[in-house]
């Protein structure tokens, strides 16, 4: 599943921009006349016309160069060991219905060390890495608007690849709760946290840094299944956690903010501020919602292959796989489209067209065929939940509070992450028609959704249907 960071995002997730050194100067709205001071920020006060949404532009960024161009390989790095690993781990996380064979994770816990717990037990393992991704967002926003990204890159590395190394110890399931589960997955949130030097080519930018996860979610699946087989569980997690290891270092040395962070107070108006905010309160809804309709095929891609579509357990393993790859390219046309036509315009096309290709054609993939199809068009056009979620609170939110309301947007994302796994496979094992239930329900998610972030766009914008936004 990727996060699958999301995710991702877990991913461009966390496109955060920081210059404090212009925090402290007076922000711009869309015109370019001068607003309120920052002290006094307080998002977009409804008393302001709504289509004046602060929009986080600085002229002095470089949109390019040595220095700019590292940050986003060190980036990608990040997305590659971060929203890539939680691929490959919520990979395996499937509810009871899950067939033998399907998911090397899964099959080697119910087989080895975990036999004697249900697989809904062992599925919390992968789950909660999933949901610390988002759910710590929200701190790991707020640390990164005050020291930038790099000591956030430094401990996430060290707790990431330390929880894995002992996984490969762990021999019950507490040990594999706390390794995996939670000392792994904070690293994993902290990994995601990165910063971006362009303004004018941000969406490309940020396209080709999401990408990691995509080649992460490609290879890493596939390195485990195979390893496990080959070398066991025990190598198969070290190998992954010296991988990631070698691609954080570069990261270390290459992602850093382009001025010196400053660190700067949080008051409880700011706290609150987002949520006086009907537009920006919308936003958190349809993402919230969004993540349902995303997750739901992902999740239970492999699943669903295996079991409706008669694919053998070898290529039900790879859907998750293929999906990646076409989300791969789906970031990289979502990225470049988002600097022609709008961010938050392309945001919603492309979710709309993952609900309408669920409909399509995920509920008639009853053959191997139609769901590789599928699993090749939804990750195309659901790359842009990963490649732009982030990028819609930062473009409305003041410099100062930019990762405190990213974090807000990834907190809505954890909820369902968390529970995404139970509520697909209670409506799969108690529904008359199974399946169809299931993909209607990812189908409705995704639509409404993509609704309800049109009503926030349209809020910020005035109403303007066919403004770049």
């Amino acid at each position: 599943m990727a996060s699958t960071d999301n995710a991702e995002n877990i991913t461009s997730m966390y496109d955060l921009k920081t210059d404090p050194e212009n925090a402290a100067q007076p922000e711009s709205d869309l015109s370019g006349e001068t607003e309120r001071d920052p002290e006094d920020a307080r998002g977009l006060n409804i008393g302001h016309k709504l289509g004046d949404a602060t929009k986080l532009e600085d002229a002095g960024l470089p949109n390019g160069g040595a220095a700019a161009w590292l940050v986003v390989l060190g980036a990608w790095c990040c997305s590659f060991s971060s929203p890539g690993w939680i691929n490959t781990a919520t990979r395996w996380t499937n509810s009871n219905a899950l067939p033998p064979g399907v998911g090397s994770f899964q099959q080697y816990y119910e087989v080895g060390p975990l036999k004697d717990y249900s697989s809904s037990t062992i599925a919390w393992i992968p789950s909660l890495q999933l949901f610390f991704l988002f759910a710590l967002g929200l701190v790991v926003g707020i640390i990164f608007d005050n020291y930038g990204p790099r000591p956030l890159i430094i401990g996430g590395t060290l707790l990431h690849v330390f929880g894995l190394m002992m996984a490969s110890l762990a021999k019950t399931y507490y040990q594999f709760i706390l390794s995996q589960g939670v000392c792994s997955a904070i690293g994993v949130a902290s990994l995601a946290c990165i910063s971006t030097w362009f303004s004018k080519k941000r969406g490309a930018a940020m396209g080709i840094m999401v990408t990691g996860s995509s080649v992460g979610g490609v290879i890493f699946p596939i390195m485990i299944s195979r390893m496990i087989q080959s070398t066991g569980y025990p190598w198969t997690m070290r190998t992954a956690a010296f991988l990631i290891l070698g691609l954080q270092i570069i990261a270390i040395l290459t992602v850093h903010p382009r001025t010196k962070p400053v660190p700067k107070n949080m008051t409880a108006g700011r706290f609150a501020a987002p949520f006086r905010e009907f537009p920006f309160v919308m936003l958190l809804l349809g993402i919230f919602v969004l993540t349902y309709g995303i997750f739901v095929p992902i999740v239970y891609l492999a699943v669903q292959g295996s079991q409706e579509a008669q694919m053998s357990e070898e290529m039900a393993q790879y859907l998750v796989s293929i999906f990646n790859a076409a989300s791969l390219f789906g970031r990289l046309a979502a990225g470049y489209s988002a600097d022609t036509i709008g961010r938050w315009n392309m945001f919603i096309i492309a979710c709309s067209l993952s609900g309408i290709s669920v409909f399509a054609v995920w509920i008639p993939a009853k053959d191997s065929f139609i769901a590789i199809g599928f699993a090749i068009m939804f990750g195309f056009t659901s790359g842009a939940f990963i490649g732009l979620s982030g990028a819609l609170p930062i473009s409305v939110s003041p410099l100062p509070e930019t990762g405190y309301r990213l974090g807000l947007v990834l907190l809505a994302i954890s909820i369902p992450a968390l529970t995404l796994a139970p509520t697909g496979g209670a409506i799969l094992q108690n529904s008359a028609n199974g399946w169809l239930d299931v993909k209607i329900f990812g189908g409705v998610m995704c639509l409404a959704a993509s609704a309800i972030v049109l009503v926030s766009r349209l809020l910020y914008t005035e109403k303007k249907l066919f403004k770049v936004f």
